[in-house]
């Protein structure tokens, strides 16, 4: 999915041509366009803003009038300015806690101007291209301030459901509560339980009722019911219209740091959950996607107009998105719409809505505050170890308050973090023989953090005895290896041999001299074992002039099970009963080719041929070769042969000095055998063009005929009998490879030349 776009510029809106500027000249036809599925979609929406706009302003102890004008100019100032082309705007949940602490700290003509302050730090931000920058909050703070925010809404209002009034903390109204259900006003509670009641069964109607918004029923039900059996339950009360209750803002009187930290504490909440639901939104749809920046000078300057008309904060809302998702809007159109829908209703039909109760809100916001309370978000919490985080969130923002619980959750977060990114796994392993070392793994970041687990596991390994340290690490500093250094030599001083594995994406060399950084994960070829095996087992050096040590090799199994067969497991578990190879690969026996390390190969991928100077021959000459070409084709149907030679080839030495006279006393298999490779020696003199094309790179004599061989056995392949007949239909291609040694790169080697097959390789000299 495309990611939002943070750019300046103005993003296209799903609607318009690409490349066409919205503004000029398509936006008429567009509008029209998409009027036929924006016009409905924009009612919905209204019957969905009303209540939930009235039950948000009565709950935040502002106005009620503040709420429909919050919900007129989020519609239509932010849709019409914001980056996102189908969110709603208007007043949220997430932020009444916040509005009525400020309510009844500052009063609310203060309270606008907080509003407008923070709008205009919103417009900052849009502008200075910040946007993005706002959504680096931990989610899972967010969602426990949401269900924090949710608790204390459900607290609140169970007083106002029960006929009571809400004191000024969700701590008094858990405290007040059993003197509140004891002097229970029955009709008030019993309306207010109704509409809790029908939010509940309407997920369960008929698809034909429920085209009717859930909350606009449930209000209008009750509030009809209320008329008739309950008169003097209390009710909203206001005087005037919408266009009344426009109110300038004021400037608070001596106290400009607490309103300066609630300008920051409005504009930031009201920020993160406009971003994050925009984004959200982006997820319900195939437009276009939300410029954030563009987003929030939309939201701020919603916030603006709302503040100085005496309007709540202005933020994006994902219930009222997500209902305008559904009901097929195309485009900003209808979130413009169903703001102008709110001011019409609000200024033709105020009366109407001084006939419902508070207590059929207090229902309303009771089923609200629930919906912010996810249990999915706790068990994904639970999962993924952020249940401490998500805990202490939602305690906090209940007990203390929002601001001060979104900054504790946040900075545990970030701890959190800490910890996890910091903590290096250092464990010491003692030896399962007396004959075996013992074994230190260390694992992760390795910084100065990590000093005294460091050193309290490394002086666990008793004296005199040998060690192997297995360092897996993405991040390593110079105290880091300063320490283990100093332990090294300190260890090896008792009489002790002490072996480093390095299996990481760090280098411990470069600890030593340069600025720590951490280094991305990279596929790295296995080293060879005489780069890690103690200087007794190099398998290089003879044990009393015999073979080897077979040490050398179990160590290496023993490598193999602890840090690969685990990961190996998974990628051979459907070639257990049967393979299922692309290609045929004939290689020489040389043990600096791997095969499957230069093609990037894995288990399963290739039938590998291997023999001294990769070589094939005529039908019949080799048993071996004739029944492996056989099997390749004809039961394993491969789709590919690769002949590939190399560099400093000793069969093409052998070659070359048995033409000279001076070939080694090998024996006369050996001889014989260079039968199928000195055919090419002959084109090498008559001039192969690989030869020349091999000489024209810089290559020495020795690896033109090695490349020469190469293009001398794919000419055998055309003309053996089992091999012939599907290359030259097709079914299968053959290719030619020469692996440089010195430069570890791959050359392509045709009938007529050669071609680097890395662009970076330059010409040899």
């Amino acid at each position: 999915m495309p990611q939002p776009n943070d750019s300046a510029t103005v993003p296209t809106d799903s609607h318009s041509p690409p490349g066409k500027n919205p503004g000029k000249g398509t936006a008429k036809p567009s509008f029209i366009s998409n009027l036929g599925a924006d016009l409905p979609a924009s009612l919905v929406v209204f019957l969905v803003a009303l209540p939930l706009s009235l039950g948000i302003a009565a709950a935040s102890g502002a106005p009620v009038m503040a709420g429909l004008i919050a919900a007129a100019v989020g519609g239509i100032v932010a849709g019409s300015l914001g980056g996102s082309p189908l969110q709603v705007s208007g007043p949220a949940a997430g932020l009444t806690v916040v509005v009525a602490g400020l309510v009844d700290e500052f009063g609310w003509a203060v309270t606008c101007a907080i509003t407008v302050g923070a709008g205009v730090v919103q417009l900052l931000m849009g502008v200075s291209r910040i946007g993005r920058a706002a959504l680096a909050v931990s989610p899972v703070v967010v969602k426990a301030m949401l269900a924090g925010i949710g608790i204390t809404i459900i607290l609140q209002q169970l007083h106002v459901l029960l006929g009571g009034q809400a004191a000024g903390s969700a701590v008094e109204n858990l405290t007040a509560l059993p003197a509140a259900i004891t002097n229970v006003e029955l009709h008030s509670a019993l309306l207010g339980l109704a509409v809790v009641a029908i939010l509940m069964a309407w997920k369960f109607l008929t698809a034909s009722v429920r085209k009717i918004p859930g909350p606009l029923a449930a209000v209008v039900a009750v509030t009809a019911l209320s008329v008739a059996v309950a008169p003097g339950v209390e009710r909203i009360s206001f005087s005037g219209s919408i266009f009344d209750a426009v109110a300038l803002p004021s400037l608070p009187d001596g106290t400009w740091r607490a309103a300066s930290m609630a300008v920051i504490t409005v504009a930031l909440i009201a920020s993160i959950e406009s971003l994050l639901s925009a984004v959200a939104v982006d997820k319900m749809h195939g437009g276009s996607r939300t410029n954030l920046n563009r987003e929030l000078v939309g939201q701020g300057s919603a916030n603006v107009v709302s503040g100085m008309l005496g309007g709540l904060p202005v933020t994006g809302v994902i219930v009222r998105s997500a209902t305008n998702v559904e009901a097929g809007a195309k485009s900003r159109i209808s979130a413009i719409l169903h703001g102008v829908w709110v001011l019409v209703f609000s200024a033709l039909f105020a009366g109407l809505i001084q006939l419902i109760p508070l207590s059929v809100l207090a229902g309303l916001l009771l089923v609200i505050g629930a919906k912010l309370i996810k249990v999915a978000d706790i068990r994904t919490s639970l999962r993924t170890g952020e249940l401490l985080v998500y805990s202490v969130t939602l305690v906090c923002v209940v007990v203390l308050n929002l601001l001060e619980g979104v900054i504790i959750g946040l900075a545990l977060a970030a701890l959190c973090v800490l910890w996890r990114v910091l903590r290096a796994q250092i464990n010491a392993h003692a030896p399962a023989g007396a004959a075996l070392p013992w074994r230190v793994v260390i694992a992760g970041s390795c910084s100065f953090f990590a000093l005294p687990r460091l050193n309290r596991v490394l002086h666990s390994v008793p004296e005199g005895q040998d060690a192997v340290v297995e360092l897996n690490a993405d991040y390593l500093d110079h105290a880091f290896r300063e320490a283990l250094v100093a332990w090294q030599k300190q260890h090896r001083s008792t009489g002790a041999s002490v072996i480093l594995e390095e299996h990481g994406t760090t280098a411990f060399t470069d600890a030593e001299d340069n600025t720590p950084q951490r280094q991305d994960p990279r596929e790295f070829p296995l080293p060879p074992r005489t780069s890690w095996l103690p200087p007794g087992d190099n398998p290089t050096a003879d044990d009393d002039g015999g073979q080897p040590p077979l040490r050398s090799i179990l160590l290496g199994i023993d490598k193999y099970h602890r840090r690969h067969a685990d990961k190996v497991r998974p990628l051979v578990q459907d070639l257990t009963e049967s393979q299922n190879p692309d290609t045929l690969f004939v290689a020489c026996v040389d043990s600096r080719v791997n095969p499957n390390l230069i093609t990037s190969s894995g288990p399963g991928d290739l039938l590998t041929l291997r023999n001294i100077g990769n070589v094939v021959c005529s039908d019949g000459r080799d048993a071996s070769i004739d029944s492996t070409l056989s099997f390749a084709v004809k039961a394993l149907s491969v789709d590919s042969i690769v002949i590939c030679g190399h560099s400093n080839c000793g069969a093409m030495k052998a070659v070359i000095a048995d033409a000279e006279g001076s070939a080694p006393a090998l024996g006369t298999g050996f001889n014989t055998w260079l039968e199928h490779a000195r055919p090419s020696y002959s084109a090498l003199l008559a001039g192969h063009p690989v030869a020349r094309a091999a000489e024209a790179e810089g290559y020495s004599r020795l690896d033109q005929l090695s490349m020469v061989n190469i293009a001398v056995q794919l000419r055998k392949l055309e003309d053996h009998p089992v091999t012939g007949p599907v290359l030259a239909s097709g079914s299968v291609q053959a290719t030619g490879l020469f692996y440089d040694i010195c430069t570890a790169r791959v050359v392509l080697v045709t009938p007529e030349g050669i071609e680097q097959l890395d662009p970076g390789m330059a010409v040899r000299s």
